[in-house]
């Protein structure tokens, strides 16, 4: 019973460090996108620089859960779940992507594991939702601009 109030304190201490390197990473995201030397004097923002708001955005992304499940990979190294980080980064891949191929598994510290998949799971659908929208408002800014233009670039 113990050791089940370890792996949740544990794991929520680590969604925690999770979510806050997320929240931050999308907080940097939108300060990039909405920077002023990204949009044209008119207020639109071109075509290409749409495009390369999109690429910034997915790469900081990428970044961010790059960062998370090095941080996933490193607790369970310091617990001695790992021999090697290699090892120890590819479960925490598996398994914050709820991929979990079960190749190999943590015995003292499932619960712990399992709390990261779920918050794997979160912090994925919280970069779906951010990038649907970012793309959703940077097409309704590109459709404003052709129907003022006239031209369907």
């Amino acid at each position: 019973m113990v050791h089940l109030f370890q792996n949740l304190w544990l794991g929520s201490a680590m969604v925690l460090v999770i979510t806050l390197v997320h929240f931050a990473g999308l907080t940097l995201l939108t300060a990039l996108v909405r920077h002023p030397s990204l949009h044209h004097d008119s207020g639109i923002i071109p075509v290409w620089r749409q495009g390369m708001a999109i690429l910034a955005v997915v790469l900081g992304l990428f970044l961010a859960h790059t960062i998370e499940i090095w941080l996933c990979a490193i607790l369970y190294m310091a617990l001695g779940q790992f021999s090697s980080l290699e090892e120890a980064l590819y479960f925490s891949t598996s398994t914050f992507t709820t991929v979990g191929f079960g190749d190999v598994v943590l015995v003292e510290w499932r619960m712990l594991a399992a709390i990261e998949s779920a918050a794997g799971f979160l912090m994925i659908g919280w970069s779906t939702a951010f990038l649907v929208s970012l793309t959703s408002r940077l097409r309704i800014l590109e459709a404003v601009f052709e129907s003022h233009s006239g031209s369907k670039d």
